[in-house]
């Protein structure tokens, strides 16, 4: 019998293939208290399944391929450092010693608060790293039970054309999926910055992820097929569905080589205009592919991530220093834009609660976050900011503060750089005196007292997401009302034309490094507006290329004039179509 499964597009194209099933790993374990004398050796146990694990990922990163997108290693790298976490690690030995917990008992009850601290994220590529805690538990209870920590054991098994269909996956698992033929995923959980969408994307490979209930629907060697386009799975497709998608499929696959070819030509429009196309990435390794993707430059370098392994600390001045320079190395004297970090009462730390767990704000979208939660601690913020200048010494940085208002924050920012180069000076430690500092514009108040911003700051960025967010009063992470979080409502599209009109006779360079830079069908519009830096995903960069080199500028003026004229819904739509035709 056909049926249709629908989740969230994240890696475009078409698969066609048969289902293998992965079995999720179960956390339902055994619960038992221990006897005194037996603590030590329960320890001892938890200690040597940590190891073997290690081991895993050791060979796992040891087999990686020269070819293996970069996001593969990094993964298995973050993996590594969840495993030696004081958060895990001896939190899980505490229960053990001070509740006489089994260590399996230990380990799923520490994962479970854990668990319950990322739930209160509200930042969407954040709240997804709980996927990479339970990932690494389920591998240390496979240890603990004598198996492999793999999801994929029996994969030589399958069919040359295998679509993996699963509960969720772990990066290292997807790394030995690199050495099979496999034309797709289908996963039950995981968003667009899943890893599974974000491996999925650097492989190339179609992907829906977020299909609710996929693995427990489909059955092993069904027939089914992936539209990453639109997220959507047909299980047991008709023979007239299934010679569509086919067609569809080898359309798909020449697109993509001739988009190959794109690569490495300059990117500009038909009128001779010059487009910047840069890269958004978490981790150092992901500078390399922004390289190979052909990126001119890193346009949002997050931080976040470098914060989140740490017990009642942040990292080092000297750690945050190597990731920076190790980025901007990678990037082969191309700018690196690295945003300060933006974490707060919806992004907690565990290094930012003094106890056991983080009392979230009630209302945290609005609460101490970003720049004003790195202002309200000035000591860690200078190390950070001593940590961005001295890889400026190594290569073109641009320092990015998120969620900048009022004016006093911008002069207390920069106020603050300030001190930071002063001390490097008093230090001996060479930095670029001259590094430029620019802030997000993603507050409607921040768009409207644009010349606050203009008079202070060398460049912008217009960070779409929480602009959207903030403008419609929506909550992304929750699905009572995502439907409702649109890019194309009238009041955002005119706070970013209205940004980039001003900028721009400022002479105040500005950027998109949202989700809508990304998005091909919104290039003509944003061209049209304006705008000639973006700032994407890698993998989006040469489908976003394809439509700058079909664009003219001046064709653009009277159907982009018209959407933004538009207030009704079917005369933006219709409005939008002529910016598509033109």
């Amino acid at each position: 019998m056909s049926f249709t499964l629908h989740g969230i597009p994240v890696s475009r194209g078409i698969a066609i293939g048969r289902a293998y099933l992965i079995a999720p790993a179960a956390l339902d374990v055994d619960h038992y208290l221990i006897e005194p004398a037996q603590i030590e050796s329960e320890v001892e146990r938890f200690r040597a399944a940590q190891q073997r694990v290690h081991e895993e990922l050791d060979a796992l990163r040891a087999d990686l391929a020269a070819d293996a997108p970069s996001e593969m290693g990094a993964f298995i790298n973050v993996h590594s450092m969840i495993l030696n976490d004081a958060m895990l690690v001896q939190e899980t030995i505490d229960l053990i010693r001070t509740r006489r917990y089994n260590v399996e008992w230990a380990l799923t009850e520490q994962l479970e608060r854990l668990s319950r601290h990322f739930d209160d994220i509200e930042d969407e590529y954040l709240r997804e790293r709980k996927a990479d805690i339970q990932q690494v538990v389920e591998r240390v209870l496979k240890a603990l039970a004598g198996a492999s920590g793999s999801l994929v054991n029996g994969v030589h098994g399958a069919c040359d054309e295998m679509i993996v269909v699963a509960h969720d996956i772990a990066p290292a698992d997807m790394m030995q999926f690199k050495t099979q033929t496999f034309q797709g995923f289908v996963t039950d959980l995981g968003g667009r910055t899943s890893h599974t969408a974000i491996v999925a994307r650097s492989l190339g490979i179609p992907a829906a992820v977020g299909v609710q209930h996929a693995s427990a629907l489909i059955r092993q060697d069904d027939l089914i097929i992936v539209d990453g386009d639109h997220g959507i799975v047909i299980v047991d497709p008709a023979p007239i569905v299934l010679e569509e998608y086919s067609y569809r499929q080898s359309e798909k696959a020449l697109e993509q080589r001739k988009l190959q070819r794109l690569k490495f030509s300059p990117t500009q429009t038909l009128c001779g205009t010059r487009i910047e196309l840069c890269a958004n990435i978490e981790l150092p390794e992901d500078a390399r592919a922004a390289v190979d993707a052909g990126a001119t430059g890193v346009g949002l370098f997050r931080t976040e991530f470098l914060f989140m392994n740490h017990k009642h600390r942040m990292p080092e001045e000297e750690e945050q220093f190597e990731a920076y320079r190790r980025a901007v190395e990678l990037m082969n004297g191309l700018p690196v834009t690295i945003r300060t970090i933006d974490v707060g009462a919806d992004k907690p730390l565990d290094s930012m609660s003094g106890g056991d767990g983080y009392e979230t704000a009630s209302n945290p979208a609005l609460g101490l976050r970003a720049i004003r939660w790195s202002l309200s601690e000035p000591q860690m913020f200078l190390t950070q900011l001593r940590a961005i200048l001295r890889a400026s010494a190594f290569g073109t940085v641009k320092i990015l503060v998120p969620m900048l208002a009022h004016a006093q924050e911008i002069d207390q920012t920069l106020d603050l750089i300030r001190e930071a180069k002063r001390q490097l000076d008093d230090a001996g430690i060479a930095y670029d005196p001259n590094v430029q500092v620019g802030a997000m514009i993603e507050i409607p108040a921040a768009a409207i007292a644009l010349p606050l911003f203009l008079k202070r700051l060398d460049f912008l960025s217009i960070g779409t997401n929480d602009l959207i967010q903030y403008t419609l009063a929506i909550d992304r992470a929750d699905n009572s009302v995502a439907h409702l979080y649109d890019p194309l409502h009238p009041a955002v599209l005119h706070l970013i034309a209205f940004t980039l009109r001003e900028a721009k006779r400022a002479g105040v360079p500005v950027s998109v490094c949202g989700e809508m830079a990304g998005d091909p069908s919104l290039t003509r519009l944003l061209l049209g507006m304006g705008l000639t830096e973006f700032s994407m995903h890698p993998s989006q960069l040469l489908v976003v290329k394809q439509e700058v080199l079909r664009s003219h500028l001046k064709t653009l003026e009277k159907p982009v004039a018209d959407v933004l004229a538009s207030f009704e819904p079917e005369e933006v739509q219709a409005a939008l179509k002529r910016v598509a035709q033109a």
